[in-house]
């Protein structure tokens, strides 16, 4: 019997990246158990449980979720999680970040979660990149945001853009004690803006901004954004 092979919601790639990323960190715990918040059909949940990991599953639609062997509990991510305290060693978000708007309890929720020195994986649209920059001055919508239909509250829409610098701000008012960024990839569309480099270093100069906290090369050019938070 061949095995259903159940398509990612996300765009072409990613998965197959964020993999790679997570590797990189699984690979300090020992049959670590984790948790895939926001699960949508269960792409990345089955790929996990193909590789012999004990995952575990949540997401607002869970009558949407395909994989028989892995349970699917309902939650929203914006209230309490159906989970008890100090239960997972990860916890995988993978581009849930841009649909809610109460990142504060999503974070304290996943604390609350995580076992002593687990960590949170999370990725969301990079909108730091220049591709994301120059489409936010001529349209007011940074990558991946457009106008939002007022009319639907399903929480399918990308509702959130925060910066890196949000992120660690809520991440540390959240008692994270280690925060990484990393990119999945670097756009060709970003790479064709480089020019404009040296005019932001100009502006932060002027401005007297940090130039380092949002102008790195990776988040000038990346498409994605992968962060890990540590307990």
């Amino acid at each position: 019997m061949i095995e259903r092979q159940i398509i990612p919601i996300t765009m072409p790639g990613i998965h197959e990246r964020f993999y790679k990323f997570f590797k990189r960190i699984s690979h300090h715990f020992n049959n670590p158990k984790i948790l895939e918040i926001g699960a949508g059909f269960g792409a990345f949940t089955q790929r996990l449980y193909n590789e012999g990991y004990n995952v575990s599953a949540c997401d607002l639609f869970p009558e949407k979720f395909y994989l028989k062997e892995v349970e699917c509990k309902k939650a929203d991510v914006t209230e309490e999680l159906p989970y008890e305290s100090d239960s997972y060693d990860i916890i995988i978000a993978i581009e849930v970040m841009e649909h809610i708007h109460d990142h504060v309890k999503f974070f304290d929720e996943s604390y609350r979660v995580l076992k002593k020195n687990g960590v949170l994986l999370f990725s969301t649209p990079n909108i730091l990149s220049l591709k994301s920059r120059v489409r936010f001055l001529f349209s007011g919508f940074f990558y991946s945001f457009k106008p939002l239909n007022h009319q639907q509250y399903d929480g399918l829409q990308h509702y959130s853009s925060l910066t890196i610098d949000q992120y660690v701000n809520i991440g540390l008012s959240k008692r994270f004690v280690k925060l990484d960024f990393s990119i999945d990839k670097r756009q060709t569309t970003s790479k064709l803006y480089i020019f404009l480099i040296p005019f932001l270093w100009l502006y932060c100069k002027i401005k007297s901004i940090d130039y380092h906290t949002h102008n790195k090369y990776d988040y000038l050019t990346g498409r994605i954004l992968f962060a890990g938070f540590w307990k």
